[in-house]
């Protein structure tokens, strides 16, 4: 039962005190009805009638627009950044041409310098170590980024120090330029969200819109980054959790997403980043293979992840300095890479030089296993040679990201699940024979599944495949897929910040059910005041006349001969009773009584509440194991003692 508390209805429900009795003869009961005043302080509970503060909608868009403009401006020269440095290093001194997809470069062809394999293997290196380096400056910018940035949100009040915008920026230019083998999301989510804080820091707004700046932030620079406004939106809300979405951000991220957006394709044009088939038909016969697909995907992410944690785990032990980690994951790059390369040119599988999507993001291998290329043996060849680079592309991306590269993870976990879903859809193919059955169709569903799953963002994977390809035609087997990983990986994530649900958020304050789950009755029940009480036998006469000397009990509680409760008469029987004068000479309290009514000492105030509710009383007697009145529990103690918890939380915050 979701509840929620006005708390200005509770206090006056807690503060509201008994009139007169209406007449004498009649328990001095207050009005309204017991009925109804139980409804007082606990139906706030259930109604939470603030209106909707307008200016704050208002502001918090402007703000968000701001966000997302600013963002989309940081995104272009990120990107532009980037590619330069790649020109420069990788194309201009090592002579490599990265292997890339069909919409990834801008900035148009260019000259190739000699290709120099023994300068190739040490770029990674030189460019982990000065990433390394500049990060000393904010250690926070070590590694991915999306952990930092969920961190942030969740433990720090939304806030990321403004040097991370351009720390994160130049240490993953240099990782990325130089051959590190991660993506640009990570950093990306972290450079958004660092500029979203800082618009929050600057324009000095609340801790709550902070946080929905800096989300707004990180949907922002992935939209930028990747041309993909609603996924981004979608994934930045989402990748905060692990079984929820930060709904109250979902309006903000769209209008920052659809602004950097804008800001970007106006500088470098639209484009979608893959090239794939005109059209993939949706065949319901295949979706058994999808689901085939989704299963094998989970079992290559879980592999992804414990060779990621073995990579942390050794780095960590490293005798270096934090700072020297990245410089250390880069040279094994280099040695791992490169010569894979010169094999696979010595056998003229591709041209001298030329890249396979190990180094980078790899992007470009997944376009391969979309499309093919003209390197791409034939058959069981080319199974082979994808599963064998989803492989080395797992140990590669570990060992730029595990050791700290300045790198993201979102690239690479395209690139392998586009490799396994290509892999699979030729292994479908062969085996059965189908003309309809299109290995493209399988890698973009295996993108997706891949990432979705890992990070536990079905939705904006989903649709962030759909927007990287320009089509939805795979909607239906993205959804399957997607599902079947999400729950075949509940309990792996590649980002340990993230927490289930907004309950178990410091970033939101603990709803009603929260604060009263954690009280228990003892705590604030009332020991020791006088009460009336009846035995079995007590004729109603004198029931009437108990009853109107006291002025706060609601509830009187029938005992039977070894002084155990056996029922309790309510006021609204009371009063029945007092306007039936001909049924007094006769009627006896267990004539009047209802069944007993009782919570426990250890209770906690969640249930209590409950009680409460059902039985729609002010107050319910309190009784120990052995079944014997030791308090009772009063609706006002139950408003008193959240608004004094809930105060303290504030104050705590």
């Amino acid at each position: 039962m979701a509840l929620v508390l006005d708390s200005a209805a509770l206090q006056a429900n807690c503060c509201e005190m008994d009139p007169s009795p209406e007449k004498p003869g009649v328990s001095a009961t207050r009005t309204p009805l017991p009925s109804q005043r139980a409804q007082g302080l606990l139906s706030a509970l259930l109604v939470d009638a603030s209106p909707i503060d307008l200016r704050l909608v208002g502001r918090t868009l402007l703000h968000a627009a701001l966000v997302g403009v600013g963002a989309g401006v940081v995104a272009v020269v990120f990107f532009a950044a980037i590619e330069l440095l790649d020109r420069f290093f990788l194309s201009g001194l090592a002579g490599y041409r990265a292997l890339r997809a069909a919409g990834e470069s801008f900035l148009g062809e260019h000259g190739m310098g000699a290709f120099r394999p023994w300068l190739l293997m040490i770029l990674p290196a030189l460019g982990g170590l000065a990433s390394g380096l500049l990060t000393r400056l904010a250690p926070e910018c070590r590694g991915g980024g999306g952990d930092a940035m969920i961190e942030a949100f969740h433990r720090h009040g939304g806030i990321i120090r403004r040097r991370v915008v351009w720390v994160k920026a130049l240490a993953s230019a240099l990782t990325l330029g130089t051959g590190g083998a991660g993506g640009r999301e990570g950093p990306t989510m972290q450079i958004g969200a660092a500029f979203g804080s800082f618009v929050a820091g600057t324009l000095k707004v609340s801790a709550r819109e902070r946080r929905l700046l800096m989300i707004a932030g990180v949907a922002a620079g992935m939209s930028a980054i990747f041309r993909t406004p609603l996924g981004a939106a979608l994934l930045a809300t989402e990748v905060l959790y692990r079984d929820d979405v930060e709904s109250d951000a979902l309006i903000p991220a769209l209008l920052a997403s659809v602004l950097s957006y804008s800001v970007f394709i106006s500088v470098f044009g639209e484009a979608t980043l893959f090239a794939h088939a005109p059209r993939y038909p949706f065949v319901p016969a295949h979706l058994p293979l999808y689901a085939l697909l989704a299963i094998f995907v989970a079992l290559c992410a879980i592999v992804f992840l414990k060779v990621m944690a073995f990579v942390k785990r050794t780095s960590a032990r490293l005798p270096v300095p934090d700072w020297a980690r990245p410089g250390v994951g880069g040279l094994a790059l280099g040695l791992v890479a490169v010569p894979l390369l010169l094999f696979l040119s010595g056998r003229h599988l591709v041209p001298e030089g030329q890249g396979i999507g190990v180094l980078g993001g790899g992007y470009g291998a997944a376009q391969v296993a979309i499309t093919g290329a003209s390197w791409l043996p034939d058959g069981w060849q080319a199974v082979e040679l994808l599963v064998a680079l989803a492989a080395i592309k797992i140990v590669a991306a570990s060992l730029t990201i595990g050791t700290g590269g300045s790198a993201g993870d979102f690239a690479p976990s395209l690139a392998i699940g586009g490799l396994v879903g290509g892999a699979f859809g030729r292994i479908a193919a062969l085996s059965i024979g189908d003309p309809r059955i299109d290995p493209g169709a399988f890698a973009l569903v295996g993108m997706g599944t891949f990432y979705g799953g890992v990070a536990h963002v079905p939705l904006g994977s989903l649709v962030m495949v759909c927007e990287l390809a320009g089509s939805y035609d795979l909607l239906v087997p993205l959804m399957l897929a997607e599902g079947i990983a999400f729950v075949a990986l509940r309990d792996r994530s590649l980002y340990s910040a993230q927490v289930p649900t907004q309950r178990d958020s410091p970033a939101h304050p603990p709803g009603v059910l929260d604060v009263l789950g954690s009280l228990k009755v003892a705590d604030v029940m009332i020991a020791g005041r006088p009460y009336v009480q009846f035995a079995l036998a007590t004729p109603v006469p004198e029931v009437l006349r108990l009853a109107s000397d006291t002025g706060w009990q609601d509830v009187f509680p029938v005992l039977d001969g070894q002084g155990k409760m056996a029922g309790v008469i309510t006021s609204d029987v009371v009063r029945l009773l007092a306007t039936e004068r001909d049924l007094e000479p006769f009627a006896l309290a267990a004539d009047a009584m209802q069944p007993p009514v009782t919570v426990r000492p250890d209770d906690d105030l969640r249930k209590a509440t409950e009680v409460l509710l059902a039985q729609g009383v002010r107050e319910v007697p309190v009784v120990d194991d052995a079944g014997r009145i030791v308090g009772f529990l009063d609706e006002s103690e139950v408003g008193r003692a959240y608004l004094d918890a809930t105060a303290r939380e504030e104050r705590a915050a």
